[in-house]
């Protein structure tokens, strides 16, 4: 075990960390995180954190960071995510560790010991049902990660619907404890789109992430464009996709089924249109 998760299994795998753990998950703590980090008194925090991580800022547009969450954000030179000009491909709509799991019925299996369903995970089984049977991509951020995300494909949106919870770590760790996607704070739109069909998307909050920052409202949207980003912390995007929408990759499918996680970058291609 790293010595990064040793904090996180006393936290979630001892009584005196699980009570501690409460007030860590609470929005109002992650509140005041956040606002903490909009300011320039949190400016000499980006150094360490620069290196601790290993982020060549070299890859990234020029900019004087006011305080964090600026250089938490920071953009990548465009030419670093290229967007393929095959409309038929599916591509990674962020950074991140990918996991792929087949939907059964309602059911999802993430990870081992924790089961999630799509009606607590956007918060109706109507919404959820046409779903079933279909694809959960499970898109995993960590704080080096490149915190901001694109659309997968171009089409038509419905309105942005923030649902309130907690705000566990998005780390295994807490995913085998805890079922973090239907506990923390999310937000979801569906998309429908030219090539794939009807998606859902949902952003998922994590441990003292300030915010869930989606720029659009309902209306069109074009592949490739920025969606939105999160502030500080990891996180995850979750896209649901129905059935027979889209062939995934082999070797991405072999690595879930092995449990293990596939590391991709935004505009990477996972998948085909089916």
């Amino acid at each position: 075990m790293s010595a990064n998760e040793k904090p996180l299994q006393f936290l979630y795998q001892s009584l005196p960390g699980r009570l501690l753990l409460k007030p860590l998950i609470s929005r109002p703590l992650s509140a005041a995180a956040g606002r903490f980090l909009d300011t320039p008194l949190s400016k000499p925090l980006i150094g360490p954190f620069v290196r601790n991580a290993g982020i060549d800022l070299a890859d990234y547009l020029p900019e004087d960071y006011r305080c964090f969450n600026d250089c938490f954000t920071r953009r990548i030179r465009p030419e670093l995510r290229p967007i393929p000009d095959d409309q038929s491909a599916l591509i990674s709509p962020c950074d991140g560790r990918l996991c792929v799991w087949q939907i059964e019925a309602d059911t999802v299996l993430p990870i081992k010991q924790s089961r999630y369903t799509l009606s607590s995970l956007l918060g109706s089984s109507k919404l959820a049902a046409p779903f079933r049977d279909g694809l959960c991509l499970v898109f995993r951020l960590c704080v080096d990660d490149y915190h901001r995300y694109c659309y997968f494909d171009s089409g038509v949106k419905s309105d942005n619907v923030f649902l309130p919870g907690k705000l566990h770590t998005v780390r295994p760790i807490a995913l085998q404890a805890e079922p973090v996607f239907s506990e923390n704070c999310r937000e979801y739109t569906f998309l429908k789109t030219d090539h794939f069909g009807l998606a859902a998307q949902i952003e998922v909050g994590a441990m003292l992430v300030g915010k869930i920052e989606n720029y659009h409202g309902s209306g069109p949207f074009v592949r490739g464009a920025e969606k939105g980003r999160f502030l500080y912390g990891g996180s995850t995007i979750v896209l649901l996709l129905r059935k027979n929408a889209a062939h995934i990759l082999p070797q991405l499918l072999e690595a879930s089924a092995r449990g293990e996680e596939f590391r991709v970058r935004m505009g990477q291609i996972i998948g085909h249109r089916c």
